[in-house]
């Protein structure tokens, strides 16, 4: 057994559990399993079923992804914009459905997308995630073939998501079908180093739509939660993570009847990392730099007081810049054109994390994926990125979590606060053209 299988992905600590590998094994060798300790997915491959093929390690995003060579082979260009990447526009937009608007997250523009294209037989289906009915705290990948369960499976998943898995339903599709896929910046750049080798698939979809991502919580970070609360797993019914207008609120379903809302869970905890994956804290993609068109929060000063919700798009092909203009046409989405530095100031905290003090976090860590589409880190980042490194590893730990647990909110914020105030006043200097 070569090196080159996913095995050794796990082994170095970089995969990202999208999924990939699972659906382009040729010989089902690999199964994907939760490991309760760090609250990730992790894949498992079956040497006795593994032919060595290497298909699983030239797919997988989570040792490299070659944006140089992606991008032209994807555009034709090599990025100009090392924040953002290739775009064609930029944008601000909503549904014109209320509802939609209201109950997804920011806006609904990617849930209005996906039932104009299914109406419009662009598509026939759609890549996308539910939370399990039997399980309400795993999500549930699959292909979305009707408006009820587009509708169904919006808004934001804050836990760990294979969404990759449901590829295999694509590629056992029929002839001609074709498909929209959904994802975080992981799973499409997955998806875009699986079409390289695997052109049924790269045939079969049709648009690839991105979610912006700073990071997302292990499944440790939803436990926790619920712990504090004194809610037990199997007590609930249904949970989600965003809806109730913007920035929405996490609501949780009990068995016994009872609705709570937690309008404001992002702001503590999971804002300063804790419960961030370790794999989270070596990527460099934060816009989804190979979708068609990406989305996300429209996090702006003028648009402060919206609480029903409006999104930040970023269109980087030609069939999703027509798509989104169709829908407009048609009076589907509200779309107002906007800068690429206006799209840098709604996400600046997030960029700097991911193109700025990338270089720097990335040694406190054994092993790194190979990233060609980062910035320089200074000395001042060296310091700064110990901080989200740090609380990372106090909430992988279940001595200090049940410490953290009983740690008041206001000692938390004091311990963090020296890193706070130097990463906004390193944000706004290095990124002071934009802000």
């Amino acid at each position: 057994m070569t090196d080159e299988t996913i095995a050794q992905v796990v082994k170095d600590g970089l995969c990202t559990g999208c999924g990939t590998c699972i659906s382009l094994c040729p010989n089902e060798a690999i199964k994907l399993t939760i490991n309760e300790k760090e609250g990730i997915y992790v894949p498992e491959l079956n040497e006795e079923k593994c032919n060595n093929c290497g298909i699983c390690y030239k797919v997988c995003p989570g040792h490299e992804v070659d944006f140089k060579q992606l991008n032209l082979e994807i555009f034709g260009k090599v990025t100009e914009n090392v924040l953002i990447g290739n775009y064609l526009n930029c944008y601000i937009g909503h549904s014109m459905d209320y509802d939609i608007q209201y109950n997804c997250a920011s806006g609904g523009l990617i849930t209005q997308l996906l039932i104009f294209a299914l109406e419009e037989r662009i598509i026939d289906g759609a890549l996308v995630t539910r939370m399990k009915k039997d399980k309400p705290l795993e999500p549930e990948p699959f292909i979305a073939r009707t408006t009820e369960e587009i509708i169904e499976a919006s808004k934001s998943k804050y836990c760990p998501v294979p969404a990759n898995v449901a590829l295999k339903e694509i590629l056992e599709s029929e002839d001609g079908e074709r498909f929209a896929v959904v994802g975080l910046p992981c799973h499409i750049n997955g998806i875009r180093k699986a079409e390289r080798i695997n052109k049924s698939l790269k045939e079969k979809i049709s648009f690839h739509i991105g979610i912006f991502c700073g990071h997302t919580p292990n499944f440790l970070g939803t436990k926790f939660l619920l712990d504090k609360l004194g809610i037990e797993k199997e007590d609930v019914k249904n949970l989600s993570y965003r809806g109730e207008g913007w920035p929405g609120s996490m609501k949780i379903s009990l068995e016994s009847g009872e609705l709570l809302l937690l309008p404001d869970y992002w702001g503590g905890l999971f804002g300063l990392n804790f419960f961030t994956p370790a794999r989270c804290l070596l990527c460099s993609d934060g816009i989804c730099e190979l979708a068609d068109i990406a989305f996300g929060d429209a996090w702006l000063p003028e648009l402060s007081d919206d609480k029903i919700g409006k999104s930040i798009m970023v269109s980087k092909s030609e069939m999703g810049e027509q798509l989104l203009k169709a829908m407009k046409l048609k009076n589907r989405i509200g779309l107002v054109e906007i800068s690429a530095k206006k799209v840098i100031q709604s996400q600046a905290g997030m960029l700097h994390f991911k193109k700025k003090n990338l270089n720097a976090r990335s040694k406190l860590f054994k092993a790194v994926p190979k990233n060609d589409n980062i910035l320089k880190s200074d000395a001042m980042d060296y310091f700064i990125a110990l901080s989200p490194y740090l609380n990372s590893c106090i909430s992988s730990n279940s001595l200090l979590r049940k410490v953290l647990r009983r740690a008041p909110s206001k000692l938390i914020q004091i311990y963090n606060l020296p890193f706070g105030i130097l990463r906004s006043k390193k944000i706004k200097r290095d990124f002071d053209e934009f802000l």
